[in-house]
């Protein structure tokens, strides 16, 4: 038979009575990496947990119970130091589902990721926000997160240089993990600590991915990824990367859409096309379709010749020899000096192409909804990301518009009668 636990402060009210007062518990050890901790105040003192997490840390949980200081054990809301004992093991090794070990903000991103998966969504969500996470903050309960610390983090990231707009999505995707965990135990109730903690910051307007080119500029990088001075520093062959940057400028397609391009997506005929395939941004969105993008011939030419010998299930626009796809992380360096030597405005990603491609076809008069359908998005994605930069771009269109009193009245104009 086990030993019974014993503690010479904390075992009788009588010795936990005569304790002094303090904020910091008194913690006396009750399993290996589990410690009962005694919080002694001014009434009844209170009962609580610490933990090892097996990474050099540890985490304490309140049992939401107080001590048999005043009054006898009911075994729920008041326990005494053998019951508190017995509750603190149970609480720290989960042995049932209800009185199981709080999850810690790591496990519910794991969680979190396993989610998406059976929604059909992807997991990525769900580890982007895990690599920017201190070690601390992913070994704590969730259930004991604060406004403060979250908040924090998230400034932190602004101040390391981060994106705006990436720490937005970073912290979209924590929440939807700590909601979920909340979701599956009802003594998480601090919500308010994500909620606020992590709440959108302002997004700067003029990040490049906003950036609109002429037609001239949008030659010109194009041209330019073709130039072998710019790809050897990177290791990368030009007429790969050249033709990639063409597509990009050509269809306003994103790099991951362009990456998911096989060969028989080509459609090298009289009326040249790309059959590119969805992404799988909204809700609700689990199938990846295909729809036709019309092309130059000059480019269909080139991706003809890219995919001589190849076949129709492998890559069109493979980024080496090895067949393997493009991938931001790989194109982002070149792209960026390839925009230098074409004096792209500061910051241009290849992003930028797509959001020309999008406010030029706009401009042009194209119907919104089909451009909707083309580029892959929404209208109310379209209206709420365009609108606010259309109006910077659209002079020329909205002087054609403009009224001036001073203009003499055309011969055909018959005055009004007062």
């Amino acid at each position: 038979m086990a030993r019974r636990i014993r503690s010479s402060i904390l075992e009788t009210r009588t010795a936990r009575l005569k304790l002094p007062q303090q904020r910091k518990p008194y913690f006396v050890t009750v399993a290996s990496g589990i410690a009962l901790g005694y919080r002694r105040l001014a009434s009844a003192g209170s009962w609580n947990v610490r933990c090892a997490d097996g990474k050099g840390g540890n985490w304490v949980k309140s049992l939401d119970a107080f001590a048999d200081d005043h009054e006898d054990s009911d075994g729920s809301h008041i326990l005494t130091f053998w019951e508190a004992c017995d509750r603190a093991k149970a609480l720290a090794r989960g042995t049932d589902a209800d009185a199981g070990r709080p999850s810690t903000v790591d496990e519910a991103l794991t969680d979190y990721a396993a989610d998406l998966v059976v929604r059909g969504a992807k997991a990525g969500n769900a580890t982007h926000p895990r690599h920017h996470l201190t070690a601390s903050l992913l070994s704590k309960p969730v259930s004991m997160l604060t406004v403060k610390e979250l908040r924090n983090w998230r400034n932190a990231l602004l101040t390391d240089g981060v994106k705006a707009s990436t720490i937005n999505r970073m912290c979209k995707a924590l929440k939807a993990a700590l909601n979920l965990a909340a979701s599956h135990d009802d003594r998480i109730t601090n919500a308010k600590a994500w909620t606020t903690g992590l709440s959108a910051i302002p997004e700067d307007d003029d990040t490049g991915s906003n950036i609109v080119l002429s037609d001239d500029q949008r030659r010109d990088v194009v041209s330019i990824a073709y130039d072998e001075a710019i790809t050897a520093p990177y290791g990368i062959d030009a007429e790969r990367f050249g033709v990639y940057v063409e597509v990009h400028a050509a269809t306003g397609a994103r790099s991951g859409q362009i990456a998911l391009l096989d060969v028989g997506d080509l459609h090298a005929g009289k009326e040249p096309k790309l059959m590119m395939p969805s992404s799988l941004k909204g809700k609700n969105r689990k199938t990846r379709t295909r729809k036709p993008i019309p092309i130059a011939p000059s480019l269909a030419k080139r991706l003809k010749a890219l995919a001589a010998g190849r076949d129709a299930s492998e890559p069109l626009l493979p980024m080496n020899s090895e067949g393997e796809r493009w991938s931001s992380a790989e194109h982002r360096r070149p792209f960026a000096a390839a925009a230098k030597a074409a004096k792209l405005p500061d910051g241009a990603t290849a992003y930028c192409l797509r959001h020309t491609a999008i406010t030029r076809a706009l401009l042009a008069g194209v119907p919104v909804r089909l451009v909707a359908s083309s580029f892959d998005t929404s209208v109310a994605m379209i209206e709420k990301t365009y609108s606010k930069h259309i109006a910077h771009h659209g002079d020329e269109q909205m002087r054609r518009a403009v009224f001036d009193a001073a203009a003499p009245a055309a011969g055909n104009v018959v005055p009004m009668v007062r």
